[in-house]
């Protein structure tokens, strides 16, 4: 399958392994060779250049998803797909820019060095590329979710937006507290601290520009704070609910 990926950051790179021998185009061209040194059989191709390919996959961050479909669409022969993490915008981004080809939208919820895992899915114009597609992605042993693309950003909103947001805002205000005097809870939080922090800034903020969540959880802490001791108790039975 001659496929070119557009981004060859982590997830361009996850779904060239999944593809095998890809082509690598980057607007940091560094980046695309990087991307195709760790792959045998991968090439490069500068963004400028022409040229169509069978599957071409948009891995760009999410501010940068509906430019780059547009721009890049076109060099669709048989499908296009993204692996972008928003779904609403670049569906009807894809639907502008290759309206005559299968499309897709996926989106590994996970690292890639933490595959294999859940991939949501959903596939507006479906056909063999994507099938073999989906085909690939149960073959190295991930679970397919079919989703719709809005019912996705919703999820993505409490997924990612507000889980994000509420485990950085305990790391924020926390202490060092003495060694011995950790709970479960407290050591379970500060796990997913350095698991969210041992990453690249950047992509979290393009995920709260996109599904918010940090003012959800604010106005929750808020109440919190502000509540006497049965609305506490409340607060807690309906967060327990």
């Amino acid at each position: 399958m001659e496929t070119l990926i557009v981004g060859a950051g982590e997830m361009g790179r996850w779904f060239g392994r999944l593809v095998g021998d890809p082509t690598f185009a980057d607007r940091d061209p560094a980046a695309a060779e990087r991307a195709a040194d760790a792959l045998d059989g991968a090439d490069t191709l500068a963004v400028e250049e022409e040229g169509t390919f069978e599957l071409v996959c948009i891995a760009v961050p999410i501010p940068a998803a509906t430019e780059a479909i547009a721009a890049h669409g076109g060099r669709a022969e048989r499908a296009i797909v993204d692996v972008t993490g928003v779904m609403e915008p670049v569906v009807a981004a894809m639907a502008a820019a290759a309206p005559d080809v299968e499309r897709a939208s996926l989106h590994p919820l996970f690292s890639a060095d933490a595959a294999p895992g859940n991939v949501a899915v959903a596939v507006e114009e479906s056909g063999p590329v994507t099938a073999w597609l989906r085909d690939r992605l149960r073959e190295e042993g991930n679970e397919l979710v079919p989703v719709e693309p809005a019912e996705h950003d919703d999820a993505m909103t409490t997924v990612q937006g507000r889980a994000h947001a509420a485990v950085l805002a305990f790391a924020l205000a926390a202490d060092d507290v003495p060694e011995g005097l950790e709970t479960p809870v407290y050591e379970d939080l500060r796990e997913l601290v350095d698991r969210i922090t041992g990453n690249t800034p950047r992509v979290y903020a393009d995920i709260q520009d996109a599904f918010d969540g940090a003012s959800d959880v604010a106005e929750m802490a808020q109440a919190l704070a502000d509540a006497d001791h049965t609305g506490f108790e409340a607060l807690y039975e309906d967060a327990g609910r």
